[in-house]
């Protein structure tokens, strides 16, 4: 069954999670990296006259690794609950709905972003964290590129918008990392998306979140919705 586009409690928590509002939404800037150990062994002894090796730094910094999300439901083809020109893999527990009427001119704050109009949204609520994955599509065969620039610029508050050439699945995609002020929470949260060009138009899949650490949480699931995105 198609639902409208939902909104989450506390409302001032829906201001801040999802793209139901216009333009409140957030870039999302690579994950911090963490300080690494220290070596804890003793340095080997050498032979008496052999060169000794040279001393090395250690490592300051490392990066942590998303763990991998549990593959679910496929959502975009046929029987699946959004009618899409692409498909991909939900992670596990993740509720798909099709967004209702979202062409209706009355609703066009909430459904559309920039040139881009929401169609289908999963909900991360049923594993614990608060935030949607949400699919937009735009008309028109321009570059993919140019159409998700659109959309983050529409988006109130964004900023600090970094893009990257990447794949979606097989497909050639462009990916934007950026944040997003919001001043009735009085934070800067991360944010987002990758936009590939299909013959039916531009498809840009989103992750925003109630802030960078449900964000970031949420990040495997995105991930696994972008490796395993196919057209049709």
């Amino acid at each position: 069954m198609e639902h409208p586009i939902r909104i989450t409690i506390p409302a001032a928590a829906l201001l801040v999670s999802g793209v139901l509002t216009a333009g409140c939404a957030a870039p999302e800037p690579l994950p911090e990296v963490t300080q690494g150990a220290r070596p804890s062994a003793a340095p080997a002894t050498t032979a008496p006259g052999a060169p000794k090796a040279p001393a090395t730094a250690p490592s300051t910094a490392t990066a942590p690794s998303a763990s991998s999300a549990v593959a679910g439901a496929s959502l975009g083809g046929p029987g699946t609950a959004c009618a899409l020109p692409v498909s991909f893999t939900l992670a596990e527990q993740w509720e798909p709905e099709a967004i209702k009427d979202p062409e209706n001119p009355e609703f066009a704050a909430l459904m559309r972003q920039g040139p881009a109009t929401v169609r289908c949204e999963a909900d991360a609520k049923p594993t614990g964290h608060v935030g949607y994955l949400r699919v937009w599509t735009a008309e028109g065969k321009g570059p993919a590129r140019t159409t998700l620039e659109g959309f983050v610029k529409a988006e109130k508050g964004s900023s600090a918008a970094v893009y990257r050439e990447t794949k979606a699945g097989a497909l050639p995609a462009t990916e934007v990392t950026y944040t997003v002020h919001n001043e009735v929470m009085e934070e800067t949260k991360e944010e987002r998306a990758f936009a590939v060009a299909t013959p039916e138009g531009t498809v840009i899949v989103h992750l925003g979140g109630l802030d960078t650490a449900e964000h970031r949480a949420m990040l495997p699931a995105y991930e696994l919705a972008r490796t395993t995105l196919k057209l049709g």
